[in-house]
C-alpha cells in the first residue's frame, strides 16, 4: 500500500519526528508517493538506509541506458544539463569526477580556513541589525556566511553574491512541476554566467576551485565542458544552500531552548558536539536522490523488484531509536550517530566545510548577541514548502540585551 505522506507541510517540518514515527510503524521499508518523483520505496531505519547507500551495485542512480532515477522524460534540456554532475552518476563516472574535485579541495586546505570563516562570521554578526531591528537572520546571516565562503573558495566575485542568492533561493521554493519549470530562466542565466566565468579563467587564469578544475581540464583530465558547468553549479548551490538551513535551524532551536543555549555558551568547546546533534536532529537534506533497484532483492523483509525505485529518507535514519536513544529530543550532550551527509560513494564532499561553518556561525552570532531572541511568536515561524529540504523561510530576530559594542551597530541602523 502506497502511503501519501505530505513531506512539505508545516506540520511535518515543525515536528518531523512525529510523522517519521508513524511512517516507521508501517514497517522497515514502505512505499511513499513523493512530489515530482512519484512512487518510491524508502527505508525507515538507519541500518537499511546505510545498506542502500553503500550497495551501489544493487541500488543505482542510473540505468544502463543512462536514464536517471527521478528525472522525468519531459525534463527540459537546460535542467538536464545540470544532471551531468557527480551527484547524478554511478561509478566509474562518479569516481572520475569525484577524484578531480577531491584533489582540488585538498589543495585548498579547508580546515585552515577557520580563522577566515570566523572573521567573516564576526563581520556579518556585527552587521546583522545594520538595517534595523528586527532582522531576518535567515537572509542576513545564515545565507550570507556560507555563500561568502563558497564564493571565495570557488574564486567567484563576491560582488555577484546577489545573483547567487536570487538563483539559489529558487531551488528551495519550487514544490511541483510548474515550480520546476519556473526555474528555467534562472537556470539559463546561471548556465550562461558559469560558462562566461569558465572562459575567463581559461584565458586569464585565476584562483580557487574553479581555476583548479580548469587546470585539470587543460592538463588532459577526463572531464567534459558540460561536466565542468554541472560541477560548478553543484559546488555553488550545494556548497551554501544546505549549510544555510543548518545555521538557521540551529539558531532557531537555540532561541526556542534557552537552557541549551546557556549550556553551549558556558563552554564553546562543546560546539563541535552540538553541531553534530543539530545535523542529526535537523537533517537539512531530508532525502537523497532516488535510485533504481537493479535486481530483485529483499530489503527489510520487503521484496523489491528490478526497475522499481528507492529513495533514502535521511531524516528517518537519523530519527531511528535503534541508532539514537530518544531521537525526538534535541540533546546537545549526546554523541549522535547520524548520516546527515549520506554515506557510501556519494558521502557529502563538503562535510568538513559545513561543520566548520556551523561552528563558526554559532560562535560569532551568540558571542556578539548573547541575548538574541525571536522577534515573532514561535508559531509564526514557517518553512519553505519544498519536500526534501528543511528550510526555514524567515527567522526574524531582535538583539535583546546587547553585548559591548552592540550599541554602535544599532546607532548606525538608526542613522541609516
Amino acid at each position: 500500500m502506497t502511503i501519501d505522506a505530505d513531506f512539505a507541510s508545516q506540520d511535518y517540518f515543525r515536528n518531523p519526528a512525529a510523522a517519521i514515527e508513524k511512517l516507521r510503524a508501517k514497517g522497515p521499508v514502505v512505499e511513499v508517493r513523493f512530489p515530482l518523483v512519484g512512487k518510491v520505496w524508502t527505508p525507515t531505519t538507519q541500518a537499511l538506509a546505510d545498506q542502500v547507500l553503500k550497495d551501489s551495485a544493487t541500488f543505482a542512480i542510473r540505468k544502463d541506458d543512462g536514464k536517471i532515477a527521478g528525472v522525468p522524460w519531459w525534463m527540459p534540456l537546460i535542467l538536464r544539463t545540470f544532471t551531468n554532475s557527480m551527484l547524478s552518476m554511478d561509478d566509474p563516472d562518479h569516481k572520475r569526477l569525484r577524484d578531480i574535485v577531491d584533489e582540488a579541495f585538498r589543495r585548498r586546505a579547508v580546515l585552515d580556513m577557520e580563522p577566515h570563516i570566523r572573521a567573516t562570521g564576526d563581520q556579518l554578526a556585527d552587521e546583522l541589525f545594520a538595517e534595523g531591528s528586527p532582522a531576518d537572520l535567515a537572509a542576513r546571516y545564515a545565507r550570507k556566511l556560507p555563500l561568502s565562503v563558497i564564493c571565495e573558495l570557488l574564486g567567484l566575485p563576491l560582488a555577484d553574491r546577489p545573483k547567487f542568492i536570487a538563483w539559489g533561493g529558487g531551488f528551495t521554493r519550487f514544490t511541483g512541476t510548474l515550480g520546476l519549470l519556473g526555474l528555467i530562466p534562472n537556470m539559463l542565466a546561471m548556465k550562461r554566467y558559469i560558462e562566461r566565468h569558465l572562459e575567463t579563467v581559461r584565458r586569464q587564469g585565476g584562483e580557487g576551485l574553479i581555476a583548479e578544475i580548469v587546470r585539470v581540464e587543460k592538463d588532459g583530465g577526463q572531464i567534459s565542458r558540460d561536466e565542468i558547468v554541472a560541477m560548478v553549479f553543484l559546488l555553488l548551490i550545494a556548497g551554501h544552500e544546505t549549510t544555510t538551513h543548518l545555521i538557521s535551524g540551529s539558531v532557531h532551536e537555540l532561541l526556542k531552548n534557552p537552557d541549551l543555549r546557556n549550556w553551549l555558551e558556558e563552554d564553546w568547546s562543546r560546539v563541535d558536539l552540538a553541531v553534530e546533534e543539530f545535523l542529526r536532529f535537523l537533517t537539512p537534506v531530508q532525502f537523497t536522490k532516488p535510485r533504481f533497484v537493479r535486481k530483485d532483492v529483499e530489503l527489510g523483509g520487503v521484496r523489491l523488484r528490478k526497475g522499481e525505485r528507492i529513495m533514502v529518507m535521511l531524516a528517518a535514519a537519523n530519527m531511528d531509536p535503534l541508532a539514537n536513544s530518544r531521537p525526538e529530543l534535541l540533546d546537545l550532550r549526546r554523541k549522535p550517530n547520524h548520516i546527515a551527509f549520506g554515506t557510501g560513494i556519494h558521502f557529502c564532499l563538503g562535510h568538513q566545510l559545513a561543520r566548520l561553518e556551523g561552528r563558526c556561525a554559532l560562535k560569532s552570532l551568540f558571542q556578539r548577541w548573547p541575548a538574541l531572541t525571536l522577534a515573532v511568536d514561535e508559531q509564526d515561524i514557517t518553512w519553505r514548502k519544498r519536500p526534501g529540504i528543511r528550510a526555514i523561510d524567515r527567522l526574524p530576530v531582535k538583539p535583546g540585551r546587547e553585548s559591548p559594542g552592540a550599541d554602535v551597530a544599532l546607532d548606525h541602523a538608526a542613522v541609516a
